[in-house]
C-alpha cells in the first residue's frame, strides 16, 4: 500500500477557533482543510491516498484579551490609526489611487479604498472590508507587538520539528511567521515550501519590517529551505504584489486559479490541482 508523507499547513488571518485549546484548534483546521485537499489531488488525477494535513495553529497569540471586544468589530471605522497605516498601504499596492481628500477620520481614506476596489474587481464591499479589517488587524499585531510574534514564530517552529513535514504550506499572513521562523530556527529542514496568497513583498506594511530585513531590497531564502514555490490568484487582493520571486529568490511563480466564490481561502487554493501536483512529488502520492 503506497503511504503518503503528511504536509503541514499554516494559516493565515480569521483563522481564531474560539472555545478550543491550541491542539483542538489545530486539529479542527487539519479536518476542515483535509476534503478541500483531496479535492484537489482528485482533480489533479491522482488515485493514490491523499496526504494528511497537519496543521500549525497561532491565532490565539495574536489577540490580547483586554482586545477582543474591538477585534470582534469587522467595520473599517474601528481600525486603529496604526492598522488603518496598514490597510492603507495594502489597497495601495492593490492599485488604489490616493485619496483626493485625505480629511476626516484616519480610516476614512480606507473606507474610500475598500470600496473602490470592490467595484473595480467585482467584490462584494462586504467582504472585501471584513478583508481589509483582519489583514490590518491581524498582521499589526503579528508584527507591532515583539513577544507575540516571537511566540507565534516558535508556535509553527514548533509544529514543523514536531511534524518534520517535507512540504510547507503557508497561507497569507502564515506564510509571514512561516518565513521568519524559517529564519529565527535555521537548523529546520524543509524540501517545499509553498508559499499561497502571500504578503511578504508588501511595501510599507510587511516586506520592511521583516526579520531578518531585506539587503539591498530583496529578502533571503529561510536556510533549511531546499525549494520554494509562489501561488497565487490573479484576483487573489491580499497577494499584493503577486510576484514574490521580484524580492525573494523563490524558485517558481505560478497563478493559481481558485475562483471569486474562494477569495483568498485557504480552502480555495487547496482544492486546485495546481496545488496537488506542485506537492506530490513530495508526499509519495501517483
Amino acid at each position: 500500500m503506497n503511504v503518503t508523507s503528511p504536509v503541514l499547513a499554516v494559516h493565515g488571518i480569521r483563522c481564531r477557533q474560539g472555545g478550543l485549546d491550541p491542539v483542538q484548534a489545530a486539529a479542527a483546521l487539519a479536518g476542515k482543510w483535509q476534503p478541500d485537499l483531496a479535492k484537489g489531488f482528485a482533480a489533479a488525477g491522482f488515485t493514490s491516498p491523499v496526504p494528511e494535513i497537519r496543521a500549525a495553529y497561532y491565532a490565539h497569540l495574536l489577540t490580547a484579551a483586554e482586545a477582543q471586544g474591538a477585534g470582534d468589530d469587522e467595520r473599517v471605522e474601528s481600525l486603529s490609526a496604526e492598522e488603518a497605516s496598514l490597510a492603507w498601504a495594502w489597497l495601495r499596492a492593490a492599485g488604489v489611487p490616493d485619496p483626493a481628500d485625505a480629511q476626516g477620520p484616519v480610516t476614512k481614506p480606507v473606507r474610500q479604498g475598500v470600496d473602490w476596489l470592490a467595484r473595480r474587481r467585482r467584490v462584494p464591499v462586504s467582504l472585501l472590508g471584513r478583508i481589509a479589517v483582519a489583514f490590518a488587524r491581524e498582521v499589526h499585531a503579528y508584527l507591532a507587538r515583539p513577544e507575540w510574534r516571537r511566540q507565534a514564530r516558535a508556535q509553527v517552529a514548533e509544529a514543523i520539528g514536531e511534524h518534520r513535514p517535507r512540504v510547507v504550506l503557508a497561507h497569507s499572513l502564515g506564510s509571514v511567521v512561516t518565513y521568519e521562523a524559517l529564519h529565527a530556527h535555521p537548523d529546520l529542514e524543509v524540501e517545499l515550501l509553498v508559499t499561497l496568497g502571500s504578503p511578504l513583498g508588501l511595501p510599507g506594511g510587511v516586506f520592511d519590517v521583516l526579520e531578518p530585513g531585506p539587503v539591498d531590497g530583496k529578502g533571503a531564502r529561510p536556510p533549511g529551505v531546499a525549494r520554494w514555490v509562489n501561488l497565487a490568484d490573479p484576483g487573489d487582493l491580499v497577494a499584493v504584489p503577486q510576484r514574490l520571486g521580484d524580492r525573494f529568490p523563490v524558485d517558481l511563480h505560478d497563478e493559481a486559479f481558485i475562483g471569486l466564490g474562494k477569495f483568498h481561502s485557504l480552502s480555495g487554493y487547496l482544492g486546485i490541482a495546481l496545488t496537488a501536483t506542485t506537492i506530490a512529488p513530495y508526499t509519495g502520492a501517483s
